[in-house]
């Protein structure tokens, strides 16, 4: 079974890849013809990005080898260092990745998709729930960085797809696919959903419709088309059982006219899942006892290694995203602003449910929303063209959640409370300079900011993310 598994992951890394973040649609293109210059054969292509950096942070938790973004260059809960070190994945998730379009009739090809996420600084497969569940019974003060994300060391964890495609009629693709709303973030976000350089970039909660694990989708059935000047998009996602759970939804309505785009999104999730590291206390309720059954079926038979904590919701978004591009020059403006809604799960889900990457909840919190939390995301940026080949960017980026505590804690705004209502602030800069085709090399900085409800147990509230870095893309 090793070497099964060792075959397969060479075979991948020989040949997969797309970003957490995230930073282009996942949408098929047409058949076109190759470009001389790639690497296509028989209408295969393999492609990939390599994307490292230097980065200082003012504050962060030491780097981890394998969330995707390596640092917490958003500030974090845990942020109690002042760390410099490599980092992965600034500008683009680093990736390897095979697609194929072949034509099959009339305008129409066959297409399919598998990507491979990795990050140089450690050569490890990209793995967020594992930075989390390495966290798991330690002090803040002792862990390194962990966030949540979509990307959880699958073999294919950036989309792993087939379908058909058509320059007239649109792509309709099946299997684990990015959502519309990430792709409306890699579109609308000035610094296209840059790790280090973007809260919406960084964090998934805007482009998974408030749960980054919701960023793709697995098991889902995606439309998208452009018909002239109108954009329709749709996606399905299924449970494999009947009912609700675990399904979700999403509709795209846009258009684009005279250098200016506009696109409307609405998504809904159910048993949306946030997870986080398991306390002291949750550890020991683990190691409590012993397990010999097969398989495990009590919380003492769960790795500490392979656990987390989890918050369940029910989520609903709605989100406007815009883009003009100033005709006669080289300045693009963008911006967007997104309304998330969480509400306790119809179908609560039990200790001992299975996530992504195979990480197990071993415990669930099913009533963090007895009142209604609402987040509201925005964000606007330029993005100038300084010269052919250097680009400057710049962005702003906000949170803003209403008090949702109950008890003594209504109506609060302090950082006594998770569910007072507070705020989160994103300032960057950014250059970029395109040395060739394929390769450039980047510098900016990344200012955030929380404060009251969203700032609550952390141990600084502010932090300034430094990075320079190069990328090459095949």
């Amino acid at each position: 079974m090793t070497s099964i598994r060792a075959c397969l992951l060479t075979a991948s890394l020989a040949a997969a890849g797309l970003a957490q973040a995230q930073t282009a649609p996942s949408t098929p293109a047409p058949a076109t013809k190759a470009d001389d210059s790639s690497l296509t054969w028989k209408g295969i292509t393999l492609y990939g990005i390599v994307d490292v950096g230097i980065q200082y942070d003012t504050h962060s938790a030491p780097f981890s080898d394998y969330f995707p973004a390596t640092s917490g260059s958003l500030i974090q809960k845990n942020d109690y260092d002042s760390p410099t070190g490599l980092t992965s994945n600034n500008l683009s998730q680093s990736r390897i990745g095979l697609s194929g379009n072949e034509p099959i009739g009339g305008d129409w090809a066959a297409v399919f998709r598998f990507e491979t996420f990795f990050n140089p600084s450690s050569g490890n497969i990209s793995d967020a729930l594992k930075s989390v569940a390495l966290n798991n019974g330690k002090a803040l003060t002792a862990q390194t960085v962990g966030v949540d994300s979509s990307v959880a060391g699958q073999l294919f964890s950036g989309a792993a797809y087939a379908g058909f495609s058509s320059p007239t009629y649109g792509s309709f693709t099946f299997g684990r696919n990015v959502t519309l709303l990430a792709d409306g973030i890699a579109k609308y976000d000035p610094m296209g959903a840059a790790q280090a350089f973007s809260i919406i970039g960084y964090s998934g909660t805007a482009a998974g419709g408030g749960d980054t694990e919701d960023r793709r989708l697995d098991q889902s059935l995606k439309y998208y088309g452009k018909y002239d000047w109108l954009h329709l998009g749709a996606l399905y996602q299924f449970s494999g059982a009947s009912g609700s759970m675990n399904t979700g939804f999403q509709f795209e309505l846009g258009a684009e006219y005279a250098g200016f785009s506009i696109d409307g999104y609405y998504m809904k999730k159910y048993d949306a899942i946030s997870v986080g590291s398991l306390s002291a206390a949750q550890v020991a309720t683990l190691q409590a006892g012993s397990c010999t059954a097969a398989p495990p079926a009590t919380p003492q038979c769960w790795s500490i290694y392979n656990s987390l904590a989890a918050t369940v919701s029910d989520n609903q978004t709605y989100s406007v995203m815009v883009l003009y591009a100033i005709p006669g020059s080289t300045v693009k403006v963008s911006g967007g602003y997104e309304r998330v809604t969480f509400d306790n799960p119809n179908n609560p889900l039990p200790p001992g449910t299975e996530t992504i990457g195979g990480y197990v909840l071993a415990f669930t919190n099913n009533t963090a929303y007895v009142n209604q939390k609402v987040l509201e995301v925005y964000w606007a940026g330029v993005k100038w063209g300084l010269t052919p080949a250097l680009d400057m960017t710049a962005a702003y980026y906000g949170y803003s959640q209403n008090a949702f505590a109950t008890g003594a804690s209504a109506g609060c705004s302090t950082t006594a409370n998770a569910g007072c209502s507070g705020t989160e602030t994103g300032l960057s800069l950014l250059f970029d300079y395109r040395l060739s085709k394929r390769f450039d090399v980047y510098a900016g900085t990344f200012y955030t900011e929380v404060q009251d409800g969203l700032a609550n147990g952390y141990i600084n509230r502010t932090n300034i993310a430094t990075t320079a870095g190069l990328r090459f893309k095949f």
